[in-house]
């Protein structure tokens, strides 16, 4: 399986595709347009072109200073998923969001609450494609929205993506969150012996080897827990992640007492999840690892995500006095922290951009930039390995494989 990324402004507006497979799969004809069945895509924070503003023009204005590779968001397949990760016009773009199809049989909208609440006002979208995210909690298990991925053929087992909403508390720029998402595919063949599969669930026809296209529509959101294996050990250099006697169906993540050493790598895993998932956390401002702990040793352990797939997070640092709130992006110094406790194989610049910015609030912003080299050789010296590194152009894509 594996994670495209694909970079469409110079800022932070990604496209995220999982695909069970290496290749994804030929699509018939007359379904060019559609995703390859299995196939789960996000679409982060659009804005394609046209200014943004923060309250009003004259405090601050920013406009791109290299074009989007793409003009209009018809330009890429409707994605599964928007997320819009505050409500600041730079990640929660109005022109640019109007470009989706407000009544996608395929597309869900999951946007901070505030963000939510601000497109609804619009009345654009269908009421049914919006939805706010929801403060992750270890003892909510329903704060994490997840995605269930119907089976690639008939008598196969399903896939999941989930996404968890982790926000900053007592944030005065109310920019600083992250937002965690882990896809495990569905299979390609008939795996009826596989334990503790919601399959097991559901009446499912004969298996057969010829795929099937399920027609267009808005995967189910919030189906029933990922399974679990009865119990796990995760040993890392010395250190031992475990769990407490873990039921089979998950009932609450208040079950679980794991942590995990800041300096730790996996060196062999007994898996909690009866298959590895693909995992990326997107936190463009930043926010404090304590505040992502709590998530990476339950949610992230028991979906069996770790190590981290991808980091996206700013590689520079930008600080504004503390009476226009303080850090605006946290930078190397922050996303260190998250990629070294959560073992990132790589991590890609997010809201890097040099845009052009005027107004008083520009007047009195500190800005330091890191290359990818220096985030690089940091990474090293605080992993002791090469983590992958990278600040991707407009129109530039990497693809990522488990």
């Amino acid at each position: 399986m594996s994670l495209t990324v694909k970079h469409l402004n110079g800022d932070t507006t990604f496209l995220l595709t999982f695909s069970p497979t290496e290749n994804p799969p030929h699509t018939p004809p007359g379904l060019q347009y559609q995703q390859p069945p299995g196939t789960f895509s996000i679409l982060v924070d659009p804005w394609l072109s046209g200014p943004t503003t923060m309250w009003h023009p004259k405090f601050l204005l920013s406009k791109h200073t290299t074009p989007s590779c793409i003009p209009h968001l018809s330009h890429i397949p409707e994605p599964n998923v928007v997320l819009v990760s505050q409500d600041k016009s730079d990640h929660c773009h109005e022109a640019t969001l109007r470009q989706l199809d407000p009544t996608s049989p395929i597309t869900t909208i999951l946007a901070e609450p505030t963000a939510a609440k601000k497109i609804r006002g619009w009345k654009f979208f269908n009421p049914d494609m919006v939805h706010s995210l929801r403060p992750f909690s270890e003892r909510k298990p329903d704060s994490v929205i997840r995605f269930f991925i119907p089976p690639i053929v008939p008598g196969g087992t399903p896939g999941e993506a989930t996404i968890s909403f982790i926000p900053a508390k007592l944030d005065v720029a109310k920019v600083h969150n992250a937002i965690g998402v882990t896809y495990r595919p569905p299979s390609s063949s008939c795996m009826p012996s596989r334990p503790f599969s919601p399959i097991s669930q559901i009446s499912q026809p004969p298996c057969h080897q010829s795929q099937f296209y399920p027609a267009p529509q808005h995967l189910p959101m919030t189906p029933p827990e990922s399974p679990i294996w009865q119990s796990s050990t995760l040993r890392t250099d010395g250190n031992t992640l475990s769990t407490a006697s873990t039921p089979s169906s998950r009932q609450s993540n208040s079950n679980h007492n794991l942590s995990i050493s800041s300096k730790s790598s996996v060196t062999s895993t007994s898996r909690i999840h009866s298959e590895k998932a693909l995992s990326f956390v997107y936190s463009p401002h930043g926010v404090n690892y304590s505040l992502i702990r709590a998530y990476a040793s339950t949610h992230l352990v028991s979906v069996a995500a770790l190590p981290l797939t991808l980091l996206l997070h700013s590689f520079d640092r930008v600080e504004n006095p503390w009476y226009l709130g303080g850090n605006v992006a946290a930078g190397l110094p922050g996303g260190i922290e998250i990629a070294q406790n959560l073992m990132a194989g790589c991590w890609i610049s997010a809201h890097d951009e040099d845009k052009d910015n005027t107004g008083l609030s520009v007047m009195s912003v500190k800005t330091r930039k890191y290359t990818k080299e220096e985030v690089r050789e940091m990474l090293r010296q605080e992993l002791g390995s090469n983590v992958n590194v990278a600040n991707l152009a407009p129109g530039a894509e990497m693809v990522l494989k488990a």
